[in-house]
């Protein structure tokens, strides 16, 4: 029988009081709600450690009111050279802020 490794006694959980934590809000309409999304890389491979072309998912969040990307998210992963997409006319009206 395999015994498991018992946490340390003694160890104790950080407390964080959330309510002097600072929320954020979408850099362009203000809200503070945002859902998860993916921005999808494609690696070469030359680029690639295994030698072979990957795309790869990169989670960020987008405001769940414009769908607009904060840009700290966007710097943070590795992601600040892609501007937002513009309007055009296939885009939905219903969707762009």
């Amino acid at each position: 029988m395999a015994k498991r490794k018992l946490p340390p006694q003694g160890a104790q959980q950080v407390q964080v009081d959330l309510s002097k934590a600072e929320t954020l809000k979408c850099d362009s309409c203000g809200n503070y709600l945002f859902i998860q999304a993916n921005v999808i890389k494609r690696i070469s491979a030359i680029m690639s450690p295994t030698g072979q072309e990957a795309v790869v998912p990169v989670q960020v969040y987008s405001c769940g009111n414009c769908g607009a990307v904060p840009k700290m998210f966007m710097e943070g992963a590795g992601l600040d050279g892609i501007e937002e997409p513009k309007q055009d006319s296939l885009s939905r009206p219903d969707l762009m802020g």
